[in-house]
């Protein structure tokens, strides 16, 4: 192996008091060293494009109903197409919509639940009390016996009563 020529290397030192390792230019240091803005500039330009918060990115809506969440989904899929959001971005806020929804969905069945829970109650409690006033009505005598009802006597087509044949 042989050792690269030092004439090719930069002259100038590193932060940390070492030789740069970097190719040489025509002035005798790399390109950083002969340019030293130049690197915190690029350095800029880099950190720009890699932000996570967007300028003109807009607050989620409130994710109270199934409705609102599909919204979001909606929106979501919208800017990533559009290249609003970051697809990265989009893939971590997926899950959390994902387990909003089941909540929405578990707390929407427990509030059917007890709704229908109740209406069970009240249907007992209106069906015992019908049950004990039909056995009071029995008790007394007005429906346990049948009404006296009045004999029509029989007409045959003459006109003539079954009595007067």
């Amino acid at each position: 192996m042989t050792k690269p020529n030092q004439d090719s290397r930069c002259s100038a030192l590193t932060k940390s008091g070492k030789p740069c390792r970097a190719a040489a230019t025509d002035g005798g240091l790399c390109f950083f060293h002969a340019n030293p803005k130049k690197a915190s500039e690029l350095g800029r330009i880099g950190g720009q494009k890699n932000g996570r918060i967007m300028a003109l990115s807009t607050p989620l809506p409130d994710l109270d109903s199934v409705s609102a969440v599909r919204d979001a989904v909606k929106r979501l899929i919208s800017d990533v197409y559009t290249g609003k959001l970051h697809p990265r971005t989009a893939a971590g806020i997926a899950p959390l919509l994902q387990l909003q929804m089941r909540a929405i969905e578990k707390t929407d069945l427990e509030q059917r639940l007890a709704k229908l829970e109740k209406q069970l109650v009240r249907l007992k409690e209106n069906l015992e009390q019908t049950a004990q006033e039909r056995e009071k009505n029995q008790s007394s005598g007005a429906y346990g016996k049948r009404p006296p009802q009045a004999v029509k006597p029989y007409r045959s087509s003459d006109g003539k009563t079954g009595d007067e044949s």
